[in-house]
């Protein structure tokens, strides 16, 4: 005879957390003023987070969520705007945490950051409801990242390996490229979904993005979650903590999921705007102490779980091509790798733009082979000579056979180009992949002779 134990019956998580949203409902407040930035609300006692509706005379309620208090004020920022609202209207509360429906049901389909179908089709019906934001799964029920996870982008399977489960940013200014790498990726990778956040992207990038740099195979087991430039901070910084909550439901069901977010950049662009809504004083180039608290908070939640894994693939738009401006700063210690995109290399023709020596991989050395990490560390080597010599070699000072390794990296250089140039539209299968580098590498250690052209 067989037993059943509750937790396989019963998500008891989950069913506390509807039972505290139920006991605080049917709360309601009154409108004191509406400003510029934030609305002040009286007689509202509810929780940070909570979402309520303005119900406003004469015209039909919108959604607010409370970002903060100012003494016996409740602070709220509109979803939807604030036309409309003024003093004197009732606010009343729907749940203590916002939850977002999720299932299968959502493959192949876009969505804005409440969960609603945006692209013309019925409204799926996803049984299964998440909080927005969810705790990180705890740091000692993470199992060590040991797998491989393919992109399909020889650039980075050879140089910069990734593991199902790991976050790594893609660093770039405007215009080198970000998207076109996600969409290599997405076409390329093994991950069983993907799920890609567009927040703060200009509308008429949204469909040709979907439609360019995703063809209909790829999908068919990719989930959209979109929040254009024009929508409110509030909105903006939903639609990351959505993308965030359908890749994790994905992952309790035990999937490999791949999620893409374009970009964190404006995410803690509009975290910004509310947390000055809400009275927090300006600190590092104006970004307030709460935006360098939620981005920790948004990219824990990635990463591999007891059942799947989520890889996290964070675009980051660095302001002036500055690499040390806060958030890029503050993502490179959070995150377990970074790829930086070179406006000069773009400029070159090279794409993908990789800036391999300012590139990282934080476990490459734990899921490479000894003969690809030999193979990857050659061709490095080669880059970095090659660099550290480049203002000789272009004007002509640099006399072949003055040095064995200078004579290398010249040699080599067209061919390393090569193999870190790719087409688009191009996949490139793995063990193709690793066997051109280390071919590559064989072929490097056979010294240049003085004289052979490069």
């Amino acid at each position: 005879m067989t037993t059943t134990t509750l937790p396989e019956l019963l998500d008891t998580t989950r069913i506390d957390r509807l039972i505290d949203n139920a006991i605080a409902s049917g709360i309601e407040g009154t409108i004191w003023s509406v400003g510029r930035n934030a609305i002040e609300a009286v007689a509202l006692p509810v929780p940070m987070g909570a979402y309520c509706e303005i119900l406003r005379r004469g015209r039909s309620s919108i959604p607010a969520e409370v970002i903060g208090f100012s003494g016996s004020m409740t602070l709220l920022a509109p979803l939807d705007g604030a036309d409309g609202i003024s003093p004197g209207d009732r606010v009343r509360l729907l749940e203590t945490s916002i939850m977002i429906p999720v299932g299968p049901e959502m493959l192949g389909r876009v969505f804005d950051a409440a969960g609603r179908a945006i692209d013309d089709l019925p409204q799926p019906r996803c049984v299964a409801r998440v909080p927005l934001d969810n705790a990180p799964i705890s740091a000692m029920q993470r199992p060590p990242i040991s797998d491989v996870l393919t992109t399909g982008v020889r650039a980075i399977d050879a140089m910069l390996t990734l593991g199902r489960g790991q976050r790594v940013g893609i660093f770039a200014g405007s215009g080198v490229g970000k998207s076109t790498l996600l969409g290599m990726m997405s076409r390329g990778t093994d991950a069983e979904v993907i799920v890609i956040g567009l927040v703060g992207e200009r509308g008429r990038e949204v469909q040709e993005y979907l439609q360019r740099e995703l063809d209909p195979k790829t999908r068919e087991r990719c989930v959209t979650v979109v929040a254009t430039s024009d929508q409110p901070a509030l909105r903006r910084v939903q639609a990351a903590m959505a993308a965030t909550a359908v890749a994790e439901y994905f992952r309790d069901q035990g999937k490999d999921v791949l999620l893409m977010m374009d970009s964190v950049t404006r995410f803690a662009m509009a975290q910004r705007e509310i947390g000055l809504a809400a009275g927090e004083a300006p600190t590092t180039r104006g970004y307030p102490p709460s935006v360098f608290s939620m981005l920790p908070r948004l990219v824990e939640r990635s990463g591999i779980g007891p059942k799947g894994s989520i890889t996290g693939i964070y675009t980051v738009l660095v302001e002036g091509d500055d690499q040390n401006e806060p958030i890029s700063d503050t993502l490179r210690g959070l995150l377990d790798g970074h790829f930086v995109l070179s406006r000069k290399i773009a400029h070159q023709g090279r794409y993908p733009a990789l800036d391999i020596l300012s590139s990282l991989s934080r476990l490459q050395s734990h899921l490479a082979s000894k003969e690809q990490q030999a193979s990857c560390q050659s061709l490095r080597n080669m880059l970095s000579t090659y660099r550290e010599n480049e203002d000789m070699i272009t004007i002509g000072a640099y006399q072949r056979g003055s040095n064995p390794n200078v004579d290398r990296a010249i040699a080599f250089q067209p061919s390393i180009n090569q193999f870190l140039t790719q087409n688009s539209r191009d996949v490139a299968p793995w063990k193709a992949t690793v066997d051109s580098l280390n071919n590559l590498a064989k072929q490097s250690q056979t010294p240049a002779k003085p004289g052979q052209p490069a």
